[in-house]
């Protein structure tokens, strides 16, 4: 038996969206385009004897339309704001006791003809004690063709205290004579920006915390509706802990999809990395997240990126909703992803989500989109042609024209980053520019335009073909292959990326070369060997792998070789001595002398041995005490010992 009694029972919490239901037409938010005109109309005193408002649900129509009612009747009305303090005015309010004369009718239980004859019959007698007769006749799609004809006299000619208020969310189904005698106002879903102005403004007035990126999750969850907003913020606000909302339990509660495994699913497509795309498929499904869910999140993320791609300052003009931090990932991601690419995947999700519906096995479903995602060359539509046209413009971007002749120019040119250019019959040093001579090789920063290569492109075409001679780089292939000139041109970007994996991995870069790219491998090469040994292990193979998989989006090894020229670069002149790659031993003879050219330009640098290098290394280790408790002693041993290895090459120069 129960032994409670009424008074022990907690009072039930009013809803949200009933606690704050507006009572003016100054409180109803995103409807500007209906409240205006109907408070200039009550302020002239125009009023009408019918009204029809439509909309989608939850965005204010019967709340106007008891503020219409409570306009009417207010002691100083037709006003376009109620004084809140009448009797009319508090029986009308949002919780107020209702009013006699204003007669709220559900014409999904109330919709036939019975019903409309009864309306008919009261609408006669005049008002109690208001000033107008009000009928608020909800879901009016839902009368019955024989209750509209029912209703159809006196709507046409009413009394004069009468006033018809009709509520739809389908107004094409009310009978187009009722329809063509009232003054339509069509509402609207509220901007998102608008919403969240209110959601915040009542969790201020709740007093609770709630995480900046629970608000999209919120909004994108009450479509546009502000009454299904604030259900949703209230059920979230009931279970809140002493630290608010926080964005985990809103994602777990929503049922929403993590905004990292839509990043995920975005880049592994960008990169078209198939493994990385099942895996967050794997991920969505072992979360028991829905996949039709996903699929339409992920949807949602390609109109964003459309967007952003087509209109830059789309989050300005509040065609994107997202936060700063998101707005970065999504600029890079429209960036890495064309315009035709993301055509397609769009439209290949908006055809999978009607497969979708009713489908037994969605996770299957969704593993089919993935891979038509990643399979253009299996299309022959339209759509996927484009795709494929957009990719190899993309690689043509990156590789040089298949027509135009290879300058022998080095990455030392192009930027701060030096490459080796092999010669077969001179001799080679490490190349550096003005900028290396004043701070470490590590510290350089690239040049947009290097001097050799604006020579280069200012020299006739007649003169090119001897500086190809020179070089044993083969000739650039297709458009669409990348090759060693290709990888040159964004070589620097590769270079950041991987300084930023790794700080030691990105110094022993700087002095390395790119050599060729034979097949799935690209050989790079570096005139130290106790460097060269360093830069093949795996830890620092793996970096450099991973630079250009995010770089170029391709799966390729990486073997460094040891360069005995000593240099990435051929500095060969004609004042060079004939035998400079006789270059003789460090440790020779006192009586040794080299031989000069005529011109007395020194001989190019003696290469140090491995012995000398491991010294330096050993030394560069415990050079700086001061810098050992903030950083590995490797990272800065290697990148002292490249830096006396560019002044090692300075000098030498000088």
């Amino acid at each position: 038996m129960l032994s409670g009694c009424p008074g022990n029972l907690a009072g039930v919490a009013l809803a949200l969206y009933r606690k704050y239901r507006p009572a003016s037409f100054t409180d109803l938010v995103g409807q500007e385009h209906v409240t205006q005109p109907l408070r200039t109309a009550l302020a002239a005193g125009r009023i009408n004897h019918a009204y029809l408002f439509s909309g989608p649900r939850g965005c204010g129509k019967t709340s106007s339309a008891r503020i219409l009612a409570r306009s009417l009747n207010c002691e100083q009305g037709p006003t376009p704001d109620p004084c809140g303090i009448c009797p009319s005015c508090m029986a009308l309010a949002p919780e107020g006791p209702g009013n006699i004369d204003v007669i709220e009718l559900d014409a999904a239980s109330h919709g036939g003809v019975d019903d409309a004859r009864e309306l008919r019959d009261r609408a006669f007698y005049a008002p109690a004690q208001s000033r107008y007769r009000v009928f608020i006749v909800d879901e009016a799609h839902m009368v019955t063709p024989q209750g509209f004809n029912a209703l159809l006299k006196i709507v046409e000619e009413p009394p004069e205290h009468l006033v018809f208020v009709f509520a739809t969310t389908e107004p094409d189904k009310v009978l187009p004579t009722i329809r063509s005698r009232t003054h339509h106002y069509p509402f609207r879903l509220i901007p998102p920006g608008t919403l969240r102005g209110l959601l915040e403004r009542i969790c201020a007035e709740e007093n609770v915390t709630i995480a900046a990126p629970v608000f999209p999750l919120v909004i994108r969850a009450g479509g546009g509706s502000a009454r299904d907003s604030l259900s949703v913020l209230d059920q979230l606000l009931s279970g809140a802990g002493p630290e608010g909302v926080t964005y985990e339990r809103a994602v777990a509660l929503l049922g929403v999809t993590d905004v990292a495994l839509i990043d995920d699913a975005v880049d592994a497509l960008a990169a078209a990395d198939g493994a990385a795309v099942f895996q967050a498929v794997d991920r969505l499904v072992e979360a028991g997240h829905d996949p039709r869910r996903f699929a339409t999140e992920l949807l949602e993320r390609l109109r964003d990126l459309m967007l952003i791609q087509a209109v830059p300052e789309a989050a300005a003009r509040g065609l994107v909703n997202a936060p700063a931090d998101e707005l970065a990932r999504m600029a890079d991601q429209a960036g890495r992803l064309g315009a035709a690419t993301l055509s397609r995947y769009a439209e290949i999700l908006h055809t999978g989500l009607t497969e979708m519906r009713g489908a037994t096995a969605p996770r299957l479903l969704l593993e089919l989109l993935c891979g038509r995602m990643l399979l253009p060359a299996a299309s022959t539509a339209d759509a996927a042609l484009l795709q494929r046209l957009e990719r190899m413009e993309r690689r043509i971007d990156i590789a040089p024209a298949a027509a135009g002749p290879s300058v022998a120019a080095t990455p030392s040119t192009a930027s701060s980053t030096p490459v080796v250019e092999p010669s077969s019959s001179s001799a080679r040093r490490p190349s550096t520019s003005s900028s290396s001579r004043a701070e470490p090789l590590s510290r350089a920063q690239p040049q947009p335009r290097a001097e050799s290569q604006l020579r280069a492109e200012s020299q006739p075409r007649a003169e090119r073909p001897t500086r190809m001679a020179a070089s044993a780089e083969p000739e650039p292939r297709r458009s669409g292959a990348l090759d060693a000139a290709a990888v040159r041109r964004i070589w620097p970007d590769v270079l950041a990326v991987a300084k930023d994996a790794s700080r030691s991995t990105g110094a022993l870069l700087v002095n390395a070369g790119i050599k060729a790219v034979d097949g799935g491998t690209l050989v790079l090469t570096i005139g130290s060997a106790p460097l060269a040994r360093r830069l093949s292990e795996q830890r620092n193979t793996d970096v450099v792998s991973a630079a250009l998989h995010t770089v170029l989006g391709v799966d390729w090894k990486v073997r460094c070789d040891y360069d005995g020229g000593g240099g990435q670069a051929s500095v060969s002149t004609a004042s060079s001595p004939p035998a400079a790659s006789a270059t003789p031993a460090r440790r020779s003879s006192p009586t040794a002398v080299p031989r000069r050219s005529a011109s007395s330009e020194p001989p190019p640098p003696e290469p140090p041995s491995d012995e000398d290098e491991e010294e330096m290394l050993a030394e560069a280790a415990t050079a700086h005490p001061d810098d050992a408790p903030r950083r590995d002693p490797e990272e800065v041993a290697i990148e002292l010992l490249a830096a006396q290895l560019g002044a090692r090459a300075m000098d030498g120069r000088l």
